[in-house]
C-alpha cells in the first residue's frame, strides 16, 4: 500500500463514487473501471467551465480528442462502493497533445490506490492532430503542475 498526504495545490480533486457495477467477482473495483471513473472526474472539470456534448454535438472543437496512451499503477485495491478522491493535473501542455498525471485517493488522503499518465491528441474533423485553442490553454493552465 502506498501512503500520501493530499496535496490539494496540484490540480483539481473529484469525488468519484463507486458503484457495486464498477466491482469484480471478488468485490474490488475491476482494474479497467479506472479509465472510467478518471474520465467522468476529467468530464465534470471540463463540462463546469462549458465544455460538454449537446444534442449530439461538442460544445468546442477541443473536445475533439482521442487518448493516445494510458498508463497505470496499482498500489491498493479499491474496496467495495463508496466514494474515493479522484486527483488529476497536467504535467505539460504541448501544440496539440496534453500530458495529465492522475492517482485514485482514499477519502482522506491517506491511501494512494493507484496512479498514471494519460495523454490525449486533440484532433481536427479528419482526425489528424490540432492545436488546442486559447480557451482551452487558458482553463487547463489551472491544473499545470
Amino acid at each position: 500500500m502506498t501512503t500520501a498526504l493530499l496535496d490539494t495545490s496540484t490540480g483539481t480533486i473529484r469525488t468519484a463514487m463507486i458503484h457495486i457495477d464498477d466491482l469484480d467477482i471478488v468485490g474490488i473495483m475491476h482494474n479497467a473501471r479506472y479509465a472510467l471513473v478518471l474520465e467522468r472526474a476529467m468530464s465534470e472539470f471540463w463540462g463546469e467551465h462549458g465544455y460538454g456534448f449537446r444534442d449530439g454535438r461538442p460544445s468546442s472543437p477541443d473536445l475533439i480528442a482521442a487518448v493516445r496512451e494510458f498508463t497505470i499503477t496499482y498500489h491498493a485495491p479499491i474496496r467495495g462502493t463508496g466514494p474515493v478522491s479522484v486527483q488529476f493535473w497536467l504535467d505539460s501542455m504541448g501544440e496539440t497533445s496534453a500530458v495529465y498525471g492522475f492517482r485514485f485517493l482514499s477519502e482522506d488522503g491517506a491511501t494512494v490506490y493507484a496512479d498514471g499518465r494519460r495523454v490525449m491528441v486533440k484532433m481536427d474533423a479528419k482526425g489528424r492532430p490540432a492545436p488546442w485553442s486559447p480557451e482551452a490553454r487558458t482553463i487547463a493552465a489551472a491544473l499545470l503542475r
